[in-house]
């Protein structure tokens, strides 16, 4: 069965969702809902219900220490350490917006295997101008069309060239140190030139969560504010920083209000 018309039954079977339900959602859910419409149906108070008809738990977060949220599978824990746009002013140790992802409502969404994955991968290329380099990237909830756009802001600045070369993007792995998958994993992520980037753990020779780090990033402010622009966040707002790093993630990006 198709997308659509699975979307269409299933509205016509649980009817349509009144305004004030949607009201009394738990934020997350409705940020959810909001940016991945075709992916994330409804919300039955407990679940989230995929296009698939499957469901994903909900359940409330509660206080968890940085190294039980890391390894985290719950929806709600993605949005405990909140993600600032713009310039880096403050990070908190352990302040790791994004580094939280619930595996299961990732898995659901862009496939569970390599081989799902890839069946829904498409080639765009990359600053035709400036690069000119072939990318795979999801096409589920239009990372795809939101990458080509960073591509296409990003190709009128020349003075940027350096630090948009030998990108990457799928790569079926798990988290460096780690035993949960990268969003590489899924195409939803990009790496920048790993010449002019900074990650944690090549600059403390550690792999220790708790580690004391000392902040390092060499990659231009316009860089990050394009990609935040299209949905994308940024590794280098986390105290585990990697420069390098941006991933589709426009949840976390929406503002209350919005």
């Amino acid at each position: 069965m198709n997308k659509l018309k699975y979307v269409l039954i299933l509205i016509l079977a649980i009817g349509t969702v009144k305004a004030q339900e949607v009201d009394v959602y738990p934020s997350a859910v409705k940020k959810l809902l909001r940016v991945y419409p075709l992916s994330i149906i409804s919300f039955d108070g407990t679940h989230l219900i995929m296009d698939d008809g499957s469901r994903v738990k909900y359940e409330k977060s509660v206080g968890k220490a940085h190294k039980d949220l890391i390894k985290s599978d719950l929806v709600e824990d993605m949005f405990v350490y909140k993600y600032e746009k713009g310039v880096v002013k403050d990070l908190p140790k352990n302040h790791d917006p994004g580094r939280i992802r619930s595996e299961i409502l990732f898995k659901r969404m862009y496939g569970a295997t390599s081989e799902e994955v890839q069946k829904h991968l498409v080639t765009i290329v990359w600053c035709p101008n400036l690069i000119n380099q072939n990318l795979k990237i999801s096409q589920i909830n239009g990372v795809d069309k939101q990458l080509q756009k960073v591509s296409d802001e990003l190709d009128k600045h020349t003075e940027l060239r350096d630090y948009l070369y030998s990108a990457g993007t799928f790569n079926w792995r798990e988290v460096r140190g780690a035993n949960r998958l990268s969003p590489h994993s899924y195409g939803i992520a990009i790496d920048l030139n790993v010449k002019y980037s900074n990650f944690w753990q090549w600059d403390c020779h550690c792999k220790a969560e708790d580690a004391d780090l000392i902040y390092k990033n060499r990659i231009p402010q316009l860089i990050v504010d394009i990609f935040e622009k299209y949905g994308f966040i940024w590794g280098g707002k986390w105290y585990h920083y990697d420069t390098m790093h941006f991933e589709y993630r426009p949840e976390l990006l929406l503002e209350e209000k919005e």
